[in-house]
């Protein structure tokens, strides 16, 4: 499911690569920030690539999780990820490190990338698989040729209490003036996602800043969703995704 708020309300597409305002981008970079499903946003992204026929590679400037699938490349070479586009219309590619996970490629490797000429998908920031994050002095990790920022949140935050959601709360709370200990309000994300110092860090000047309100699993949480995309919009934030990635439970 997913839905674009515009002209004051939420308005349902079947396709990401619309609602992110990439369809119409031959060569964009994209990179995804913030919590809440970054990874599964860019599983999707990559798919609608591939099933575009265009095809799409996943990277990373900080760490991805590697998958037992054939696309993800951990010896990253221009031959090696030329037949995996081919072959599977998308290519996650970075260096094995510690505990399952893969690194950034050289930056050299980036410039191979580019010069393919296909969408390039990046995670640029971690966060510990939590819903909500606030970002510390040295993050996110955006790439100055990122074209598109995608600034996910999880909106199973909102009810629980900041401390056990939120990554790095000591900086989010005195950011939105509130006690770790206090629940996070569905207000709370729209003033993350608004500021500078937090969803809006390190976005390029140029680049297309969208928020993705991700895990927008029920009716009170496309309801949430709603009231978040009006906040956004007062604020000058007009690009505005809900999304769900699982299928309905039923009765919502």
């Amino acid at each position: 499911m997913i839905y674009i708020y515009r002209d004051h309300k939420l308005c349902e597409t079947h396709s990401l690569l619309q609602a992110a305002g990439l369809a119409g981008w031959k060569h964009p970079v994209v990179s995804a920030v913030g919590a809440g499903g970054k990874t599964t946003l860019l599983r999707r992204l990559a798919r609608e690539y591939a099933d575009e026929g265009r095809g799409a590679v996943v990277t990373t400037t900080t760490h991805i999780l590697k998958e037992d699938l054939p696309w993800f490349l951990t010896e990253p070479s221009e031959n090696a990820l030329k037949e995996r586009l081919k072959q599977w219309g998308q290519a996650w590619i970075g260096i094995p490190g510690a505990k399952g996970r893969l690194g950034s490629v050289p930056e050299s490797f980036f410039s191979i990338i580019e010069g393919m000429g296909v969408p390039v998908l990046i995670e640029a920031d971690g966060a510990r698989m939590l819903p909500l994050k606030c970002p510390g002095s040295k993050e996110p990790v955006i790439p100055g040729r990122t074209t598109h920022v995608l600034s996910v949140y999880g909106l199973d935050a909102v009810g629980q209490r900041m401390e056990e959601i939120c990554f790095r709360p000591e900086r989010a709370a005195k950011l939105l003036d509130k006690k770790i200990t206090e629940p996070v309000a569905a207000e709370d994300i729209g003033r993350l996602a608004a500021s500078e110092e937090a969803g809006r860090k390190g976005c390029p000047e140029d680049a297309v800043y969208t928020v993705v309100l991700n895990k927008a699993d029920d009716s009170q949480r496309i309801e949430m969703a709603a009231e978040i995309g009006a906040f956004l919009e007062q604020q000058g934030v007009t690009r505005v995704i809900v999304t769900s990635f699982r299928r309905p439970e039923r009765g919502t």
